[in-house]
């Protein structure tokens, strides 16, 4: 018999009450209940007390017993929690890996390039939520990889794809994260845990599908555990220096007018730097080495490079002083470009200051006004973190901005031969309007060098 499901007014959990959580309610007779709520009943909304109660029936109605211990059900139930540190909880299916698993929660609007998302290692310590709603139907392939491994903590989305449509494909998303010990949850609310990120701001969650666990344990998981002021760029640099020579593939090249005379040596700090800015860097004609995190200011100028790469990367940059030393012995003595976490390290080093922002930027549809050129440009964000303008020394430009909400998004220092943007110009996923930046710090070693 079919299933029957009836949403009610929402109910006002009191004030004193820790928990949100879904409440089964009989339903005797669905047929003359309207699906829809009763929106008069509905009291003054507050975001954190609300709650719809649901139930579904299926088999038998009128008082007869569903007899689930009988039927094993043809589709999969729910088995695992997502517990927010404000007290909510969002039951939902899993997939991937099981466990129990900590993470800051934050939200990514990019429509596709979800293998690109889970292999950047700025996601490090957080989970991931995907509001396009259908994710998976591309599958994963060897191609799409952004560095050696899956850093987030976990992966939340809507609605899991059941089969997958790609000429490139190789596995499942499900296979893919269970093989990389990768929580994943699906068929949960993304869009209601979305109004509440944007409203209250990124909170600290626990995904578990360990039915021993306690809500109220979950809870205490979540409000102990921190990620401000904690460096997470150590644990996904690179061990050793090495050296870059894969460009972008030929069939995905999309700027092929540019010609190259020169090659310049760069070298590129690894803060959880993504492979396709290593590929745009080989295809400008550059010869990279990449360095650790750690690796001295000294032994980079001793290399005597063309130009310095300071990379993308996860966390707090107030949480690495060692890393703003490094950028400070190197600035002024060699061209040098900043991208997103080397953007706020490079903020730093110049004596400005770097502040959490209330749920950050993450997607591949932010549009950027470039004051350069009078251009916008959409592009592709992932961070946290920002430079606050106003703290910045005179003679350091501003170059763009994020025209959702005024944020700096770029500098440039020409005295210094000096540019950053907090965004990836790499565009892996997103669009390509900021590829030039990289042809830019080209001609900045070029005019450097000559």
């Amino acid at each position: 018999m079919a299933t029957f499901l009836r949403l009610l007014s929402p109910t006002t959990i009191p004030k004193d009450a820790p928990f949100l959580s879904s409440t089964l309610v009989p339903l005797q007779n669905p047929s003359s209940h309207s699906f829809f709520p009763s929106f008069s009943s509905i009291p003054t909304p507050d975001a954190r007390r609300l709650c719809f109660k649901a139930q579904a029936v299926s088999g038998a109605v009128h008082g007869h017993s569903d007899r689930n211990d009988l039927v094993e059900r043809p589709w999969k139930t729910n088995d695992a929690r997502l517990v927010l540190e404000d007290g909510s909880i969002w039951r939902a299916k899993s997939f991937g890996a099981s466990g129990t698993q900590v993470g800051e929660v934050v939200f990514n609007t990019s429509l596709t390039g979800y293998q690109e998302i889970l292999t950047d290692p700025s996601y490090a310590g957080q989970f991931v939520l995907m509001t396009n709603p259908h994710i998976g139907n591309t599958g994963v392939n060897p191609d799409d990889e952004e560095s050696r491994q899956c850093f987030l903590a976990g992966l939340v989305i809507r609605s899991l794809s059941i089969c997958t449509s790609n000429w490139r494909c190789r596995e499942s998303l499900g296979e893919y994260l269970a093989k990389r010990n990768i929580m994943g949850i699906y068929d949960v609310d993304t869009r209601a845990i979305t109004r509440r990120l944007r409203q209250d701001g990124s909170l600290i969650g626990v995904l578990s599908t360990e039915e021993s666990l306690t809500d109220e344990h979950l809870l205490d998981l979540a409000r102990k555990w921190k990620i401000v002021g904690v460096d997470l760029i150590t644990g996904v640099s690179c061990d050793a220096p090495y050296e870059w020579i894969e460009k972008t593939n030929t069939e995905w090249e999309f700027n092929k007018d540019y010609s190259h005379s020169e090659n310049f040596h760069v070298v590129a700090y690894d803060f959880g730097i993504k492979h396709n800015i290593l590929r745009r860097l080989a295809a400008y004609g550059c010869r990279i080495t990449v360095v650790p995190s750690t690796w001295p200011a000294s032994e980079t100028l001793n290399l005597k490079p063309d130009g310095v790469l300071f990379s993308n990367g996860p966390g707090d940059p107030a949480a690495v002083p060692y890393a703003v030393q490094t950028v400070k012995e190197i600035i002024g003595k060699v061209p040098v470009f900043g991208i997103c976490m080397g953007h706020q390290l490079i903020g730093q080093a110049l004596g400005g200051r770097t502040f959490k922002m209330k749920f950050g930027h993450h997607g591949g549809n932010h549009p950027v006004g470039n004051h350069v050129n009078g251009r916008v440009e959409i592009s592709a964000q992932n961070h946290n973190y920002a430079v606050d303008p106003a703290s910045l020394p005179a003679g350091v430009e501003v170059t763009h901005i994020n025209l959702n909400d005024n944020s700096c998004a770029g500098l440039a220092c020409r005295e210094l031969n000096l540019i950053s943007l907090q965004y990836h110009p790499e565009s892996s996923p997103g669009p390509h309007d900021s590829d030039p930046a990289f042809k830019e710090f080209i001609q900045l070693m070029k005019a450097n060098k000559a």
